[in-house]
């Protein structure tokens, strides 16, 4: 599977990119995580639970980060198991550019998965990956554009582009979501 997009983040680049490295940004944007911890300043480990009906599971991922260079962009590779639920792992590349006072983020990411994940039918994936990415975008501008609009005294601006896909730390943590969702969707 790959997946690209890109969203316009109404707060300058600086902040974008301490958001995208903040656990505890990230961890209250994604629904479902329980924890992101830095392992080191390359490696996250992310725990995540998600529930659809009455069934539960517990996914364990694993973020690395590589190619560096603040605060344009970044790559990484991600693995993440929920035991019998399934697997996925893959690839991202993120990138960040001051667009007028906002900034456009970027991301290509690659993914496998394996279990209950492959059952899945494209379309299903199509429909939630969007969701789950919408939310996890508005979580996120708001997050970060709350502060500097009440700083401003102006209401923080709409979201931007609304042509989203699953994204993976912004690729990762999303796409691990999006993984543990998918686990738990019955057979087709």
């Amino acid at each position: 599977m790959e997946i690209t997009g890109e969203q316009l983040i109404p707060v300058p680049q600086a902040e974008v990119w301490r958001g995208l490295n903040d656990p505890e940004v990230l961890k209250a944007c994604i629904a479902g995580c329980e924890a992101i911890e830095r392992v080191s300043d390359t490696e996250y480990r992310v725990v995540m639970v998600a529930s659809v009906g009455p069934v539960k599971a517990k996914f364990n991922g694993k973020l690395l980060l590589s190619d560096l260079k603040p605060p344009n962009s970044y790559s990484l590779s991600f693995e993440g198991s929920g035991g019998a639920a399934g697997f996925g792992k893959g690839s991202a590349q993120v990138s960040l550019k001051t667009e007028g006072a906002g900034t456009r983020l970027s991301y290509s990411a690659k993914a496998s998965v394996g279990g209950k994940l492959a059952q899945v039918g494209s379309r299903l994936i199509d429909g939630v990956a969007r969701k789950m990415a919408d939310d996890f975008f508005t979580a996120f501008n708001e997050k970060l554009a709350g502060p500097a609009a009440k700083a401003a005294g102006t209401a923080a601006p709409a979201t931007g582009k609304r042509r989203i896909h699953p994204a993976w730390w912004v690729a990762g943590a999303l796409l691990l979501a999006f993984l543990v969702y998918l686990a738990l969707q019955p057979a087709h």
